[in-house]
């Protein structure tokens, strides 16, 4: 999707950056890495050319933490609030953006899911369970 232009942020507003252009790739990814980074079953993340992403404010207000073994993942947050914010891989090659710390819907939707063989023990496809629009009444 060239051309496009979406903005993202931390949850406390300190920090903002722009995606424009190739909107790349967007996975899910259920490795345990991804899965302890979020705190959720799974990572949505976006991977886009370097040339294509850029911090708006606050860059200096982000933390990194890198796994040495790890080729392809680290991760990047907001000191301030703790939102996990986009990251450039060690490989130099591509930005992962959390697709949660988006502001804006980027036009493109999840194209595949990986490391299958490692989701969570617990995990059940969301359709398959009940939906509320807002929180729903305490079971009696």
């Amino acid at each position: 999707m060239a051309g496009k232009t979406i903005n993202g942020s931390c949850l406390c507003g300190s920090i903002g950056y722009r995606v424009h252009g190739d909107m790349g790739i967007f996975q899910y990814c259920h490795c345990s890495r991804c899965r302890k980074f979020t705190g959720s079953a799974f990572a949505a993340n976006l991977l886009v050319a370097p040339a294509d992403f850029e911090w708006i404010h606050g860059e200096q207000l982000l933390g990194r933490y890198e796994l040495s073994e790890a080729r392809h993942f680290a991760t990047a947050f907001c000191t301030l609030c703790g939102s996990s914010l986009p990251w450039l891989g060690q490989t130099g090659k591509a930005v992962v953006v959390p697709c949660g710390s988006l502001d804006d819907d980027p036009g493109i939707r999840p194209s595949q899911n990986i490391f299958c063989d490692s989701h969570a023990s617990w995990y059940l496809e969301p359709a398959s369970l009940p939906q509320y629009a807002e929180l729903p009444d305490k079971a009696k």
